[in-house]
């Protein structure tokens, strides 16, 4: 241990001891809230001066409060205990405050180093997923991303964390289904996307063509159920029809016997020669009706006997 060094920090502390070591600290806000940077020194304060990069922005002393600058263009506001309030925060806001605090005697208090940040809020993220056979492609992205503007973008998945800072795109491929976050987030805000993916792998592709084998097994049979019903159906029908026939069978035929059969329009010979006949009369009726002569029988004409030749 060097023994030297410490010896020379003591006698230097003994010689200054009203020297104060400046702090240093971060601070960050999102656009249009409200800031407040306060004095971390403790006591009352008499006298402070806020300055932004060197330049003098507000001083109060004794209770009275001073602008070195458009308190509009500034939109802060110096508040009893030293505090720097600043309302409307804007990105040009952003730099390096300091603050000098002062005794009632003239001498130095203490002085206060802020980095003081303004950011935007992260956007929402967009989580989607691609299922290729069993893998799957998870991809989180950010679209709307400020110029100059860090943020730290997390791909959380089943087996682990993927993280990656400044990019508007993180992917992630493996084999793995199930619960998929996304998250975006800086010194001011966090927005988070959740999705559960899941790709069909041989079970699945097995349960679908059994289930699409069972539909059609499902509909054969009720095709072949009603084509057997419609069977029997009309084996029934044709079974009323044989029996109404056998039984209007034998009335037709009892009808037809009982109806005399019509004459043809068209008499044959014999027909018309029976029609000639006379009718025969009763007896007194003879003998009252003179003899009608009687047909004489139609003798065909004998042909002549030609002499014959002498040779």
């Amino acid at each position: 241990m060097n023994f030297r060094r410490i010896f020379l920090v003591k006698c230097l502390l003994l010689l200054f001891p009203s020297v104060k070591c400046s702090s240093t600290s971060l601070i960050y806000k999102a656009v249009n809230e409200t800031a407040l940077l306060s004095i971390t020194a403790p006591g009352s304060i008499y006298e402070a001066t806020w300055m932004k990069g060197g330049q003098r922005l507000v001083q109060i002393k004794n209770g009275r409060t001073r602008h070195y600058v458009n308190k509009d263009q500034c939109r802060c506001v110096m508040l009893r205990n030293g505090t720097l309030q600043i309302q409307r925060l804007e990105k040009a806001d952003s730099g390096n405050y300091t603050v000098l605090v002062y005794q009632q005697d003239g001498k130095l208090k203490a002085e206060e180093n802020i980095m003081f940040f303004v950011q935007e809020p992260v956007p929402q993220p967009i989580l989607s997923a691609e299922c290729r056979n069993k893998n799957v492609s998870v991809k989180c992205e950010v679209k709307q991303k400020a110029k100059d503007e860090a943020f730290i973008i997390e791909l959380t998945q089943p087996t682990g964390k993927k993280i990656q800072k400044n990019a508007t795109t993180l992917e992630w491929h493996g084999r793995n289904s199930g619960m998929f976050r996304c998250v975006v987030k800086n010194q001011v805000s966090e927005k988070m996307t959740e999705k559960v993916i899941k790709c069909p792998g041989k079970l699945d592709f097995y349960l679908i063509l059994s289930i699409a084998g069972g539909a059609v097994f499902f509909v054969i049979l009720v095709i072949c159920l009603i084509y057997c019903i419609r069977r029997k159906k009309t084996k029934r029908h044709e079974g009323y029809e044989e029996e109404r026939v056998m039984q209007t069978l034998p009335m037709d035929r009892e009808k037809g016997m009982r109806e005399l059969p019509q004459t043809p329009s068209t008499p044959t010979p014999r027909q018309l020669r029976v029609q000639q006949r006379p009718l025969p009369q009763p007896q007194g009726l003879q003998q009252a009706l003179p003899p009608q002569p009687r047909p004489r029988p139609r003798t065909q004409p004998r042909t002549p006997n030609l002499p014959r030749e002498r040779p």
